[in-house]
């Protein structure tokens, strides 16, 4: 993926470095029990503060080299999205407010609860904020197997896209039926909102890459292959050794490989309906 050497986005809060340990327990268990809720996109008020009271203790440690490597990366991406997505809503007269994205180690304090490592990236809706520990870039590599610059620039355009699915309401329209539904249900709902989000990350790597030619060979396998590896039936089988579709909450493999890959081959934002297909 090209990206050094770009614009790095001013919508960036660092609070790395700020982890004072975490209360005893759980341990890597509990660790992939979050991950496996929030990775992507999970409703972080849900799971966020049981996963926090199980976390193993840690302590501070400095920011390294290859971390403020990743820290620009992360930032020219996110800059990258505010360029696609202030075009976008340009073509339609209006007006693009960008996220703000929020680097932290260990644990912070976000809008929707208390936040750690254990929790995988999250889009919190009351702040409008993205909520990132970098470690888990190594987590997505090494334990999901799906390694590569633009592995890592798609979870971040997938969090970018809960943020448009917040600004155009449908985030909010979901949340409100909650209370009206089954847990069965509303993992339903839950499901269409995270492939749509995939979606988005999609018609994102399109035009960004019209506007910046930022692909290489091998990103967009790259991307397909981190969506194949956080499906909910890959996951669920790898945890518990079977799979339990009713528990889905962000889609299958297959599922968000497609929603990717209709993204990016149409870029168009209104091919994405999909709260109006069953299947795929």
């Amino acid at each position: 993926m090209r990206w050094m050497g770009n614009r790095e986005s001013n919508n960036v809060e660092d609070r790395r470095g700020g982890g004072n340990g975490l209360i005893a327990g759980g341990g890597i268990g509990t660790i992939i029990i979050g991950l496996l809720y929030l990775f992507l996109g999970g409703d972080p008020s849900v799971v966020v503060n049981q996963v926090i009271q199980q976390a193993p203790t840690s302590s501070s440690k400095p920011v390294s080299e290859a971390d403020e490597k990743l820290t620009s990366f992360t930032k020219v991406v996110l800059a990258y999205t505010e360029d696609v997505w202030d075009s976008i809503y340009q073509t339609r007269g209006e007006t693009y407010d960008a996220p703000k994205l929020v680097l932290f180690t260990q644990q912070t304090q976000s809008g929707c609860g208390f936040a750690s490592d254990a929790s995988g990236p999250f889009y919190c809706p009351p702040d409008q904020k993205i909520y990132i520990d970098l470690s888990f870039f190594q987590e997505l590599a090494n334990r999901f197997n799906a390694p590569g610059e633009f592995a890592m620039a798609y979870v971040i355009a997938h969090e970018v896209g809960h943020h448009i699915q917040q600004l155009n309401g449908t985030a909010a329209s979901v949340q409100q039926m909650r209370a009206r539904l089954s847990e069965k249900e509303y993992n339903q709902l839950s499901v269409k909102l995270e492939l749509q989000a995939d979606f988005l990350a999609g018609v994102w790597a399109h035009h960004a890459n019209q506007l910046k030619k930022i692909l290489e060979p091998g990103d967009i396998e790259a991307a397909l292959n981190a969506a194949n590896a956080i499906g909910d039936d890959r996951l669920q089988q790898q945890s518990q050794g079977y799979i339990v579709p009713d528990a889905f909450t962000h889609g299958t493999s297959k599922q968000r490989m497609y929603w990717f890959k209709k993204g990016f081959e149409t870029g168009d934002p209104l091919k994405g309906n999909t709260f109006a297909q069953s299947e795929e």
